[in-house]
């Protein structure tokens, strides 16, 4: 092996998605040479991504001919040799297009290569003494050990072509029985987490997986993770997670305004979400977080992600401080949205059974504030947003959700609902929010609640009128 010197920092893609191969300038003389290893700015630079390693490995191999693999590990990898020479062979064992798509290339202490998480890893020594090093991205545990996927070196379907035949070569039991490509079950994504999967998002989301049959996917509530307490967070393997879903919230916007309430909106919305933000920075975790129309005091008719906060209410405030922590973790979707509905007790399901009692008794003791305007967004909708914003990796940051369609005061939507089950909706009571917030003592509301979609719909997600999803929520209640 003759080592080359002085070459340039160089970074080459190969035919696997995210595999990127190195050139590493070497210095030497007659005492030696001398390399950055890795240099985290310069290399990402030129495409190596900001994997953030946390574990340094070192394989030594005392002769030539020894052969490792096909590993694929559930982690990110940069890989690079100390001393000797290795022929490397890649295969991606990801599901999709690519699967089974191989790549080789030989490495000596002159290059290095970025191995992508799913990417099954193997190589072969050419000279004796080899030491073949490796940061990763991930803790090493039996739980990750359990997320391998293996293939085996020999299969003829991949067709590397092995320097060293493989029959004279030292390799081990394991690795002589990994099945064949076609056996291969491919590398599962990484776990999503969804909080709150009991409130309305979090069955709307609950019931997209199931449909789509989605895998990788849990659910947990207040009861069995409480996002606030830092030491339930020990429970999990972090490193095992690629997404969070946040729909968990204390959204009694009224009880938000006592004492009690005031301190257990400030805990779920502020101190749960500060630790999630924590440990998604910590393991490059992304972190969806539902925000709130009430971050704003509602002066303005239409609201744009970049608005100032003016909070109007203890739980708007607590949800501003969320935006502001989350803004700060590196991967993270804020969606802000407005006047949920969803599976469950809300607004529309109340007046659908007020509506339906007028119908049958001729009386009601319905009533809908005619001072606050905004727009309905239906939990299903909200979920096929969210998704569309993980699945098309759009830009990280805050977007508006909700229903497209004209805004529409809360008494309006009520007529809306009476007329639709057929009921009279003169019945109806017109109140007013500021006015009920002065008699009872409660929260004060932003009174113009719609939110701009643009910066949403130029993702390529357009949602749907509320209107037209509010006559087939009421029709799907009346059937039940």
């Amino acid at each position: 092996m003759v080592l080359e010197f002085s070459k340039e920092l160089k970074a080459t893609q190969t035919n696997i998605p995210g595999l990127v191969v190195f050139d590493l300038p070497v210095h030497g003389d007659n005492r030696g040479w001398f390399k950055e290893n890795w240099q985290r700015a310069k290399m990402m630079d030129i495409g190596l991504p900001d994997f953030g390693p946390v574990q340094n490995n070192i394989s030594f191999n005392t002769m030539r001919g020894v052969t490792r693999g096909i590993h694929a590990e559930p982690w990110d990898k940069y890989i690079s040799i100390a001393t000797g020479e290795v022929f490397g062979a890649w295969v991606d064992l990801r599901p999709g297009k690519t699967f089974g798509e191989v790549f080789t290339t030989r490495l000596d202490p002159s290059k290095a290569i970025f191995v992508p998480r799913g990417v099954g890893n193997s190589f072969q020594t050419l000279v004796d003494g080899t030491a073949y090093t490796y940061l990763v991205n991930a803790h090493w545990s039996m739980e990750q050990k359990k997320t391998y996927t293996f293939v085996n070196l020999a299969d003829p379907q991949l067709n590397i072509q092995w320097p060293i035949p493989l029959e004279e070569t030292e390799r081990s039991a394991a690795d002589l029985n990994h099945p064949m490509l076609q056996d291969v079950i491919p590398m599962a994504p990484k776990r999503t987490l969804v909080l709150g999967a009991h409130g309305q998002l979090g069955r709307a989301i609950s019931k997209y997986v199931e449909e789509k049959e989605l895998v990788g996917f849990e659910f947990a509530d207040a009861d069995t993770f409480d996002i606030a307490d830092s030491e339930a967070y020990k429970n999990y393997d972090w490193d095992l997670y690629g997404t969070i879903i946040n729909a968990a919230a204390f959204t009694a916007v009224d009880k938000a305004e006592t004492s009690e309430g005031r301190k257990a909106a400030w805990q779920a919305n502020v101190v749960g979400v500060a630790n999630l933000a924590k440990v998604a920075t910590e393991h490059k975790i992304t972190l969806v977080h539902i925000s709130s129309d009430y971050v704003f005091d509602g002066i303005t008719e239409e609201h744009k992600e970049t608005e100032a906060f003016a909070p109007l209410s203890v739980y708007g405030q607590t949800k501003a401080a969320a935006d502001v922590i989350v803004a700060n973790v590196p991967r993270h979707y804020i969606v802000r949205s407005s006047w949920v509905v969803g599976e469950g007790k809300n607004f529309v399901s109340r007046m659908v059974k007020l509506a339906s009692e007028a119908k049958t008794n001729g009386v009601t003791s319905a009533q809908a504030p005619s001072d606050q305007f905004g727009r309905l967004t239906f939990a299903s909708e909200l979920t096929n947003g969210i998704f569309h914003l993980l699945d098309s990796n759009a830009e990280y940051g805050t977007y508006n959700l909700t229903g497209a369609g004209d805004s529409a005061s809360w008494y309006d939507i009520a007529v809306s609902i009476f007329d639709c089950v057929g009921a009279d909706s003169s019945l109806i009571d017109r109140n007013s929010v500021e006015e009920y917030a002065k008699s009872t003592g409660g929260a004060m509301r932003p009174r113009f609640c719609m939110l701009d979609l643009s910066k949403l719909e130029a993702t390529g997600f357009t949602p749907k009128p509320w209107q037209d999803n509010l006559t087939a929520y009421i029709h799907s209640l009346l059937e039940k």
